[in-house]
């Protein structure tokens, strides 16, 4: 059976990939103890697990914000390289377990870097006036291709639809609540 589409219970879900509902606290019990002050914020979607953690405070007093800027991309950039080997292995065990790619950031006071994050194709049918609509952002210089367009509009929306996207996502869950109470066809 492919993958995507409608399939009964979870319609709008992927089919094949394991439920990741857990994995919040599998990676609490599994990611050593001293790498974040608490638990990571974990984003799961059906293709990717993305874990970013807060680095522990700088104790050093920096002159200005440019300079506590650098101090912490400098620690993200050292956490980086001192965790590589435990966070492949680590995002080995999650990517079996889970059927996912696992990607990685770290935040540190006003710093925010992702690192080895996963690009999913997506494929789309646009008509003209949508395709117009890319077509004028690559023109006018806000993104390179079409799809890096489409990506940047996708963002967009994200960002200016955030509490109606939390609400969609909830609405889905109680709908697939109420599938799984429902009677079994099968």
């Amino acid at each position: 059976m492919g993958r995507g589409g409608w399939r009964g219970k979870g319609g709008w879900q992927q089919g094949e990939a394991p439920s990741a509902d857990d994995a919040p606290a599998w990676l609490s019990g599994r990611l050593p103890g001293d790498w974040f002050t608490g638990a990571p914020e974990v984003t799961i979607d059906r293709e990717e697990i993305l874990i970013v953690g807060e680095l522990p405070a700088l104790a050093d007093d920096h002159p200005d914000d440019a300079a506590r800027a650098a101090a912490e991309a400098g620690r993200i950039s050292r956490f980086r390289e001192e965790t590589r080997d435990a966070r492949i292995e680590i995002a080995r065990q999650a990517e079996h377990r889970y059927q996912r790619k696992v990607s990685w950031g770290a935040r540190l006071g006003g710093t925010r870097e992702l690192f080895t994050t996963h690009s999913a194709p997506v494929m789309t049918r646009l008509r003209q006036p949508e395709r117009l609509v890319l077509d004028t952002l690559v023109d006018s210089g806000v993104a390179r291709s079409r799809s890096e367009a489409l990506a940047w509009a996708v963002r967009l929306v994200g960002e200016h639809a955030d509490a109606w996207l939390a609400e969609l996502r909830a609405a889905m869950s109680k709908v697939d609540d109420l599938r799984s109470k429902g009677p079994d066809l099968a």
